[in-house]
């Protein structure tokens, strides 16, 4: 399994958001610059987030994004499903009902249901406020003249 760009950015986006959401609504200029992301592929990644419900937009003159959900409750698995699609590493665990001829047969099969299963209960298991308490964590004992 790898994830895209496109999950890895989103993930970074929405940390930010929710490590500077007590700035109200965030603009994509300032994300942009904070993670050294293209504003152009922000706003790709914007309609996935969105559609997910997973941030909430806010037009006018101080428009801009903010977390939809609480940042812990927001899992990575959230966040990657959104913007990835199924997180399944087969393509016949990717729906309930498979079409695959040798599904029933298949000897290895339960080798990627586990898999999946560990990789979803890993990613659910981590919020955006676990990245942000790991990260002030590892920042705390950094000492800078």
């Amino acid at each position: 399994m790898k994830i895209s760009t496109k999950g890895r950015y989103a993930l970074r986006m929405l940390v930010d958001l929710a490590e500077n959401q007590r700035d109200g609504y965030l603009s994509l200029n300032e994300i942009s610059v904070r993670q050294n992301i293209s504003k152009k592929y922000l706003e790709q990644i914007v309609p996935m987030l969105n559609k997910a419900r997973l941030i909430r937009t806010n037009r006018g003159n101080k428009g801009g994004y903010r977390l939809n959900k609480s940042a812990d409750t927001c899992t990575v698995g959230d966040v990657l499903r959104a913007t990835e699609g199924s997180l399944a590493p087969v393509a016949c665990l990717e729906y309930e009902v498979s079409d695959c001829s040798k599904r029933e047969q298949c000897s290895t099969l339960y080798i990627w249901k586990d898999f999946y299963e560990l990789t979803n209960r890993y990613f659910d298991s981590i919020t955006l406020q676990d990245i942000l308490n790991h990260h002030n964590t590892e920042d705390a004992g950094e000492y800078c003249i």
